[in-house]
């Protein structure tokens, strides 16, 4: 599943990791693929930079397989394949290869789907050649959406981006959902972000909505989930039922 969204400071970093967590408490096996330069993900999960000897720009090179660079975090069940800055020059590395829109899918085959129940592909905060990568090689993109102003201009672009990438590269390519995040219900500007993504895209949007929390931002410092870091707050509470919504719209049809 990739999380993906172009636009920067939705909390899509912080949804890959909180969301990952969750699903590990609640026994599913998950790997977070780090795909952003920036590698947020994995300093937020503990992977410093000394440590990341083998990364996701070895794997799409074909130089390493998933099961040399995926590295154990301190969240039982979490491993990530982690990222550098490495990463930062993907478009040219990459961009002469052939078929390179489909190097994460060709790195995938075949060894991606046994140890793990999940992967989240956190995906950089922009629709280059590492976003569409992921894009062809996921089942489905889940798309945090930040409640302000312009978020659905922005939103709308993202959807015409997976509209070409099912026509082109991955007819298979479904949309996850859209979580609201930084939600704040006191606020109008929050409730009407809400009240247009229902509106235009329905079911698509989770009943789950992650607030605005201090404890969410101060987590990363630490090296941890919010989930680890404070158990109790408003953050960690959604991003639980966050993970049990998805699970529930991914729960098998009983005959």
């Amino acid at each position: 599943m990739a999380v993906a969204n172009q636009k920067g400071g939705v909390g899509k970093t912080t949804t890959a990791i909180n969301l990952s967590a969750a699903l590990a408490r609640l026994g599913k096996r998950v790997l977070i693929l780090d795909l952003d330069p920036q590698g947020n993900a994995s300093t937020g999960l503990g992977i410093q930079p000394s440590s990341r000897q083998h990364t996701t720009f070895d794997l799409l090179m074909g130089e390493r397989t998933l099961a040399e660079i995926a590295l154990p975090t301190q969240v039982d069940n979490l491993s990530i394949a982690p990222a550098t800055q490495d990463l930062a020059s993907a478009d040219i590395e990459l961009g002469q290869r052939e078929g390179r829109i489909r190097l994460l899918r060709k790195a995938l085959v075949g060894q991606a789907s046994e140890p793990y129940d999940h992967i989240l592909v956190d995906c950089p905060p922009s629709l280059n050649l590492l976003t569409v990568n992921a894009m062809v090689a996921a089942h489905s993109v889940l798309v945090p959406l930040q409640s302000e102003f312009f978020a659905l201009e922005g939103l709308s672009q993202l959807m015409l981006t997976l509209k070409q990438i099912r026509q082109s590269a991955n007819p298979a390519l479904r949309t996850e959902g859209i979580v609201l995040t930084m939600y704040d219900g006191r606020n109008r500007l929050s409730q009407q972000v809400e009240q247009d993504a229902r509106d235009a895209l329905g079911d698509l949007v989770f009943r789950t909505r992650v607030p605005r929390n201090v404890r969410i931002s101060e987590a990363p410092s630490y090296a941890m989930p919010v989930l680890d870091y404070d158990p109790v707050s408003k953050g960690s509470q959604a991003y639980q039922a966050l993970a049990e919504e998805l699970l529930e719209r991914n729960a098998p049809i009983a005959a």
